[in-house]
């Protein structure tokens, strides 16, 4: 992959009812419902919501058979009401249910986390459900989650993107052996440098391996607002600018359809760079290695610091820094050597390029390649009328370059209308990027039909108290299935136990069990306070 030219992965092709995937087609965009498989009225008229805001697959949790038969009264409805989209059957924990899915929707998603303990029983089980994909015209997701991995791949690699991959690659060993080709693949995780790692390394070993087959693109349990959509764009942008990806979903902790248009803006933002004028640039480092470029300081920038966030009255707050503005074009051998000469300088690279991402990444590479190391601020201006379209950009192109190491501080203006909190936005987009933590982070899923409570309403509530404390991590999760393994890294985790039950988590251990919902949130309080975290609210 060039980094600096954009081109997608050439995948092979899919084929999901009437929307085959990957090849020549366009990254297509889908959701999954939240309302309960079984409820099929409801659930009919979500997916025709889904559809009508730009859903091109419409996923369904199918956590048992009762719920896997029902998926396909749900498509017999929707093609009775003239609508062909391909719907998605979601498996965990019980792979029979995939048997019988396999049967009644055009797809089916497995977790290779949830399979036999064993490679016989594993290779044994898992050809029995291509064979039956095979005669059903039916294709199959392989979706990894970093917070589901098997014991045995868990014991060898550990929660680790090595581990990830390994999992993916022994069931795409299955789908070759088996002469199985409509396979999609998918590798997530709630933490974007994760993710990000996980499926540029999954990309490589296809590579070397002569695999092909389309990945979907997603980060789980972004949250809601805008810091999920952040996140999102951060995380799916970085790849997208990389050229891979065949399909993404958004996942908010809102209305599916909701996520439908962030999608939307997302693939046609990367689109737009298709056919740019090619960047010629000697390549200093393997972006994908992922690693910080080291500078030096410049007053408060650069060095060991996080990165800053420059606002439009910045100079005052930078007394005796020399900030010198640069383009990929203006970095000649003279302004090259100013940089490197003077310790107090520092650079503010911005792109008028069609590949903004591909030519500042260019420039930083022409600044390693001739040892020099001052600090840079990325700097990027648009001209957005809607504050979503701004929020998902800047995330996409801000996160593809800090997610490569690149970046000392962020810039950026808007000469459109949309008008959004700049400082609050790029503050969440180093967030996002794990490079600066100013606020509370909140992983929270999307909710399906396997949600125990409303998420919605709940994850409201859960800001509404803990929104002040700063740096800590809380996983709000809808039910157990990716529960304990997606928040793994939060510092306490609220997740749905039963009907109307809740359990609380501090790390990965359950502490409290089977706690009435109406008392909950005010015992995950009680839990930060007692585990030291909590601080009061400024007066």
């Amino acid at each position: 992959m060039n980094p600096f030219n954009y081109s997608r992965r050439l995948s092979s092709t899919v084929y999901i009812g009437n929307a085959p995937m990957g090849g020549d087609n366009p990254v297509r965009i889908q959701s999954m419902a939240n309302v309960s498989t079984m409820d099929t009225e409801v659930a009919v008229a979500q997916a025709i919501r889904m559809i009508e805001a730009g859903a091109e697959y419409v996923r369904f949790t199918a956590q048992g058979e009762r719920e896997a038969r029902n998926m396909g009264r749900i498509r017999k409805a929707l093609r009775d009401k003239g609508y062909a989209t391909p719907l998605v059957a979601d498996i965990h924990f019980n792979a029979a249910v995939a048997d019988i899915a396999a049967r009644e929707v055009e797809k089916v998603r497995i977790n290779p986390g949830n399979y036999a303990p064993t490679p016989e029983l594993i290779r044994r089980r898992f050809a029995s459900l291509l064979r039956i994909c095979r005669e059903n015209r039916t294709a199959i997701r392989i979706g990894v989650n970093h917070g589901s991995l098997s014991e045995r791949i868990m014991n060898r690699y550990g929660d680790t993107p090595e581990g990830m991959v390994a999992s993916c690659m022994e069931f795409l060993e299955i789908c070759r052996e088996e002469d199985f080709a409509d396979v999609v693949i998918s590798i997530k995780a709630s933490n974007t440098v994760v993710m990000v790692k996980t499926v540029r390394l999954l990309a490589s070993e296809m590579d070397r391996e002569g695999m092909n087959f389309p990945l979907h693109l997603g980060v789980t349990e972004a949250g809601d607002g805008e810091d999920g959509r952040v996140k999102s764009a951060v995380g799916i942008g970085a790849l997208l600018a990389d050229g891979l990806g065949d399909t993404i979903r958004v996942s908010l902790s809102e209305d599916p359809e909701k996520e439908l248009s962030v999608a939307r803006a997302l693939t046609e933002y990367i689109r737009e760079r298709e056919g740019h004028n090619r960047i010629d640039a000697p390549q200093a480092v393997n972006h994908t290695a992922m690693e910080r470029r080291l500078s030096r300081s410049a007053g408060r920038i650069g060095g060991s610091r996080p990165p800053v966030v420059l606002m439009p009255d910045f100079r005052e707050d930078y007394p005796g820094v020399k900030f010198v503005h640069v383009t990929l074009d203006s970095l000649t051998d003279e302004t090259v050597s100013l940089l490197s000469e003077d310790a107090s300088s520092v650079a503010i690279l911005s792109s008028n390029h069609l590949n903004p991402v591909g030519e500042m990444r260019a420039a930083i590479h022409r600044l390693m390649n001739a040892g020099c190391n001052a600090p840079v601020i990325l700097s990027r201006s648009y001209g957005e009328d809607d504050p979503e379209s701004l929020t998902v950009k800047a995330s996409a192109d801000f996160g593809a370059l800090l997610l490569d190491g690149f970046g000392d501080g962020l810039m950026m203006h808007n000469k459109g209308a949309a008008k959004v909190d700049m400082e609050h936005l790029l503050l969440g987009i180093l967030q996002a990027a794990r490079l600066r933590i100013t606020r509370a982070e909140y992983i929270s899923c999307p909710g399906c039909g396997r949600t125990l409570y409303d998420l919605q309403t709940t994850v409201a509530r859960i800001k509404a108290v803990t929104s002040h404390l700063t740096g800590l991590r809380i996983g709000i999760m809808g039910c157990i299935v990716n529960g304990p393994g997606e928040m793994a890294d939060a510092h306490y985790g609220y997740v749905g136990a039963g009907p109307g039950k809740i359990s609380l988590y501090k790390a990965k251990q359950c502490v409290r069990k089977n706690i009435p919902e109406d008392e909950a949130v005010e015992r995950l309080v009680q839990l930060i306070k007692d585990g030291g975290d909590w601080k009061d609210c400024n007066p």
